[in-house]
């Protein structure tokens, strides 16, 4: 089920979010409950806008072309962030020209109707989250790849990319949740400041700066840490490795596999 989270918008500029847990604002806790996130902070830094947060926690490109981006476009956005795909790079049906297309197609539509979009390219995971060498490198070949399709549809669409790898203070451990694949309350700010800045050199009127000082959000403690590990991040680490293993391995073979066939 869909859930569309709406706020009021002072200044009638109207902004929606489409993506994936990151875009619901998961690693940053908030006070009354549930999640808060980049979107509401970057909705203050332009006004007040009328936030639209379409995003579900595990979406997929495919998942936002056809579940997502329909009510985006009934929204009428003037500005849209499009965060998604590293759900997609650890599955094993991962399909490069796919992603390409459905990306292209979610994020023409978006410009069709004249909402300025903002996407992000992924940093280098292995920085932050420990991973077993040939998964690291299959991970890395993936988020290469996808990195690649959202650099090409931002050239064809004319939008702006962010580019995590590059975006200072990104792989300081405060800026990540207890689960290091959720930024934490910092991540989103940082998040936040990177999307408001692109949108100000995009003309957009930004009225005031994203604010890096942590508040208004909540602290998980020791307890909730160790209970992310134990009951959330193995598992977690469990399912994705049944998906990436059998290509780590297919990565490490073919070298020799080539060799063997001269």
């Amino acid at each position: 089920m869909l859930f569309v989270l709406v706020h009021a918008a002072p200044t009638g500029l109207v902004l929606a979010v489409l993506g994936d847990s990151v875009g619901v604002g998961i690693g940053d806790p908030a006070l009354g409950g549930g999640w808060r996130g980049f979107a509401p902070m970057l909705a203050e830094a332009l006004g007040g806008a009328r936030l639209t947060n379409l995003s579900v926690s595990g979406s997929r490109v495919g998942g936002v072309l056809e579940k997502q981006l329909p009510a985006a476009l009934a929204a009428r956005p003037d500005v849209t962030i499009v965060v998604v795909g590293m759900n997609d790079t650890m599955r094993s049906d991962f399909d490069p020209d796919k992603l390409l297309a459905d990306m292209d197609h979610v994020v023409g539509a978006l410009v069709a109707v004249g909402s300025t979009v903002i996407t992000a390219k992924y940093h280098e995971h292995h920085r932050v989250f420990r991973l077993p060498g040939p998964i690291r490198r299959a991970l890395a070949s993936r988020i290469a790849a996808l990195n690649e399709i959202l650099d090409t549809v931002s050239r064809r669409h004319g939008i702006g990319v962010i580019d995590l790898a590059q975006l200072p203070g990104i792989y300081e451990t405060a800026a990540w949740a207890v689960d290091r694949l959720h930024p934490s309350e910092l991540g989103h700010r940082l998040l936040a400041r990177a999307m408001a800045d692109q949108l100000a050199a995009a003309g957009t009127t930004v009225h005031k700066e994203v604010s890096l000082q942590c508040a208004g959000g909540r602290t998980p403690g020791r307890l909730a840490r160790w209970g992310w590990l134990v009951f959330k991040g193995v598992p977690w680490l469990v399912r994705r490795g049944r998906d990436l293993v059998p290509y780590a391995l297919s990565t490490f073979v073919r070298p020799y596999a080539r060799r063997a066939s001269r």
